[in-house]
């Protein structure tokens, strides 16, 4: 098994909204705003190569949106996802799978694209197949109130009416499935948004953990430090002191999705919780 980051774009958002009820005062130490309170995020996608299989976990925005679109998240820096993979002698064809940890746009947005006279939209990975859960899909395409903005339909359809469209099986008992059908095992989480998937890989005898929206950076290692976008935020504090205690103990390796400045960490126990032990580069970690 190989592993590659592959990073989709940079854009920002509120610092605010990332950290929820968290002072500013407290935050910006960790995950410094500019003058617009903007902080930096990143959307760092993981490749999975095992035999002939090649899988992208989570695809970024895409470049399909407007120019109004894109304004409000104040793209920055010059990655893409085509240059990342043929960094790694990989292209969109080469890809098998596609797996979204859930449909909010900037995680999934780029697993669609225009057609090539702009008339629809079709698969950006033409030879993949694209899996989410059930449970999530219904959630998605009947999104409420505080999560519509998130759940584009033009990223959602065109999955289902390509027939590229896959569902994960789900946990019968507990919340985790150790052998999915793809090459990982998956934690199933719902503070963030119903039936969020946090893939596991074991990769040369660690563990790599894509983490998602369940700990977007760095900054939000504090348990009580959880999104204002999240829709059961109480829930959340509870499935991510659960996960970091589990982390902890078992040396977890954590990705981080949404940190531009921080890759890969550890974790360890103390008299103050849980505190970071190691930061990593994907080139350390992956020896790329």
């Amino acid at each position: 098994m190989n592993l590659y980051p592959i990073e989709a774009g940079n854009f920002k958002l509120d610092g605010g909204a990332m950290f929820g009820v968290v002072p500013k005062t407290i935050w910006q130490k960790t995950n410094p705003a500019d003058n617009n309170n903007l902080i930096d995020i990143a959307a760092r996608c993981l490749l999975v190569e095992n035999g002939n299989r090649l899988t992208l976990i989570d695809t970024g925005m895409g470049n399909k949106q407007s120019d109004k679109f894109y304004g409000y998240y104040h793209l920055w820096g010059d990655h893409s996802i085509d240059k990342s993979l043929a960094k790694y002698g990989f292209s969109r064809n080469d890809i098998t799978d596609v797996f979204m940890t859930h449909l909010h746009f900037d995680h999934c947005g780029g697993s669609i694209e225009w057609n090539k006279d702009r008339t629809g939209y079709q698969p950006a990975f033409k030879n993949a197949k694209f899996w989410t859960n059930k449970n999530h899909w219904e959630w998605a395409v009947n999104p409420n109130s505080r999560e519509k903005a998130s759940f584009l339909k033009e990223n959602l359809l065109p999955m289902q009416e390509s027939g590229h469209l896959h569902f994960m099986k789900e946990p019968i008992n507990g919340d985790f499935v150790e052998q999915s059908e793809l090459d990982f095992g998956v934690l199933f989480i719902d503070g963030h948004t119903e039936k969020q998937m946090i893939p596991h890989v074991n990769y040369k005898g660690k563990t790599i953990c894509f983490m998602a929206d369940l700990m977007p950076t760095l900054g939000h290692l504090k348990v009580p430090y959880v999104t204002g976008y999240d829709t059961r935020p109480l829930l959340s504090l509870d499935e991510k002191a659960k996960f970091l205690d589990i982390a902890a103990t078992n040396n977890f390796y954590l990705f981080l999705e949404h940190d531009a400045h921080n890759e890969i960490v550890t974790v360890q126990h103390s008299e103050k919780g849980i505190v970071l032990k190691e930061r990593f580069t994907c080139n350390e970690l992956f020896s790329l």
